[in-house]
């Protein structure tokens, strides 16, 4: 897999997260810690798509 096509996999995975926290957040019964742990990943994807862009 070459750099541009896995970042486009992380970029992929960052929108689905935010997505689904959305949705988690929005669910009548929002678990702060499950919001918590997908927010995590979020930003350690975020981390990722910055540090192989530069």
């Amino acid at each position: 897999m070459n750099l541009s096509s896995h970042l486009t996999e992380l970029k992929r995975k960052h929108e689905i997260l935010s997505h689904e926290v959305e949705q988690v957040e929005r669910g009548p019964s929002a678990d702060a810690l499950h919001v918590a742990s997908l927010k995590k990943r979020k930003l350690k994807l975020k981390e990722e798509i910055t540090r192989l862009s530069n």
